[in-house]
């Protein structure tokens, strides 16, 4: 059996740690390509400005449009190139992230998080969009980023609603990789770039990958509420520290390492629903772990420590907490298959899925959801 593990060379978080981002830029040069949005960078500039005159580096400042597009991709590795970078950077939230992703191709990548949203990044891949901001296509690369660095003060500022959507992302990472495992299915881990082509042949997960996943379980449960209340009023602590390594380490790893599995695809088919466009990734995600935890008939103390826990910091567990008042059959089916499409991390399950297996679980989902919620 073919097993593999992905993770970043170096991952580092810390208080003012955006003060060592030059010492990091040195390892591969004096000049970095500084992905990012406006905003971000003046949330943070005068750590930037300390940083380069500290370690006697340069950024490159690129005007992100602020679009995963294949056309800024392309604009940004023409400025690398003219500007003679020798690393890229990608600091903000998921798009500046996952641009730079794919401006440096899997190479001297730096991804400084503003935001802990979701798990995406100590991943080898990113999301790929139109200019006008539809789904384009996925893209892996040969290795993970070189550096993941995340300055805790920053997260500790930013607004609470992303720190608790990135535990909605978490939340999912132990149950998609329980199924996964059950199920002995294939793991992105095993999906360099080309692997579409059948240049690398797929691989299963590992058991430390099942370990972190389940650590990663464990540490929001335990500290997630507490880190909520340290976000609430910007400050960094302990329960903080661990919710930043569980959203993005632990989650990271778990997800690209151990598996996806219905979550994910629900969440993808609920994307579907106009009314859910107000949700962020993690919340969607939330919801679909009630979802697939139905579908698979997990013991009830499971379901009602999940209900509990996403009740105690607010993330959704009913459709109407999505912005979803109503839904016809016809949508609920659209959801249902889009959740079952051939490609979708929906058949890493340990048994077969139907779409109506899947309507199912989000009725009943959402009713338990809805009842518990009341009833609390």
């Amino acid at each position: 059996m073919r097993k593999a593990f992905i993770s970043p060379t170096k991952y580092v978080q810390g208080e003012d740690e955006l003060l060592n981002l030059g010492y990091f830029v040195t390892t591969f040069g004096k000049k970095a390509l500084l992905i990012a949005h406006a905003d971000d960078v003046n949330r943070v500039k005068d750590k930037l400005n300390k940083t380069a005159e500290t370690f006697d580096i340069s950024f490159v400042e690129s005007n992100f449009h602020g679009e995963a597009s294949r056309v800024e991709v392309a604009r940004l590795q023409k400025v690398a190139k003219e500007n003679d970078c020798d690393c890229v950077i990608g600091l903000g939230g998921g798009k500046a992230i996952d641009t730079a992703k794919c401006v440096a191709e899997g190479h001297n990548l730096i991804i400084v998080p503003t935001i802990v949203a979701t798990d995406a990044p100590t991943s080898h891949s990113a999301v790929l969009y139109t200019e006008d901001g539809q789904f384009d296509d996925y893209a892996y690369f040969v290795q993970s980023p070189s550096v993941v660095l995340i300055d805790t003060v920053v997260i500790a500022n930013a607004p609470t609603r992303f720190l608790v959507s990135g535990m909605g992302d978490a939340l999912s990472t132990y149950f998609e990789a329980r199924a996964t495992h059950n199920s002995y299915s294939n793991v992105n881990a095993g999906l360099p770039c080309g692997a579409r082509e059948g240049v690398c042949p797929p691989a299963k997960g590992t058991n430390t990958a099942l370990a972190l996943a389940k650590l990663c379980y464990e540490t929001i449960l335990e500290d997630g509420l507490k880190a909520k209340e340290a976000s609430d009023n910007n400050v960094v602590t302990p329960a903080l520290e661990n919710i930043i390594e569980a959203n993005i380490l632990l989650s990271g790893l778990g997800f690209e390492s151990a598996g996806l599995a219905a979550i994910h695809a629900i969440h993808d088919g609920l994307t579907v629903l106009h009314d859910a466009h107000g949700a962020t990734h993690g919340e969607k995600v939330a919801f679909s772990t009630i979802c697939q935890l139905v579908l698979e008939n997990a013991p009830k103390a499971e379901l009602y420590e999940v209900l509990d826990f996403a009740l105690s910091i607010g993330l959704p567990v009913c459709l109407a907490d999505l912005g979803v008042k109503e839904i016809s059959d016809a949508e609920l089916t659209e959801v249902a298959e889009k959740s079952c499409i051939p490609e979708e991390s929906i058949h890493s399950m340990p048994f077969p899925i139907t779409v109506d297996q899947v309507k199912a679980a989000i009725i009943v989902a959402d009713k338990i959801g809805k009842e518990y919620k009341n009833h609390k």
